[in-house]
């Protein structure tokens, strides 16, 4: 009797994960990878961005994700898993979402938010749900 694949899931994968490398697809098919930031609420991966990012523009052009866990750097290590990509627009899940990013991120989340908010690059923030 053969043995059925091994099914590994996303959330079991990445959960543990410090950042994640989030690539979005260009109108052409060709994926353009970035290092994220990233909170697992409800089975679903949420991160952030400014709202003029490239990320955002492909997001919009072609809904298409994957994620793959990785370091600082974006090099890529293990599974990749196929999702898909959309904005986060209530503003009482987006403040939960933040919470959990302070939570998870400390320090450096609470600088992030700092200089962004100085700089006014806060509100123009995007937040990002990925389906896998």
């Amino acid at each position: 009797m053969s043995e059925a694949p091994k099914v590994t899931s996303a959330v079991a994968v990445l959960a543990n994960e410090r950042y994640v490398s989030l690539a979005t697809f260009r109108r052409d098919g060709r994926a353009v990878s970035t290092p994220v930031w990233f909170v697992l609420l409800d089975g679903n991966f949420y991160c952030f961005s400014a709202a003029d990012a490239g990320k955002v523009k492909r997001m919009r052009a072609n809904g298409r994700a994957r994620l793959t866990g990785c370091d600082i750097r974006g090099q890529t290590h293990g599974d990749s898993f196929e999702g898909i990509i959309g904005p986060v627009t209530e503003a009482p899940f987006i403040e939960q979402i933040y919470r959990s990013l302070r939570a998870k991120y400390g320090w450096q989340m609470h600088i992030a938010d700092f200089f962004a908010r100085i700089s006014g690059r806060y509100q123009r923030r995007a937040v990002l749900q990925i389906s896998v």
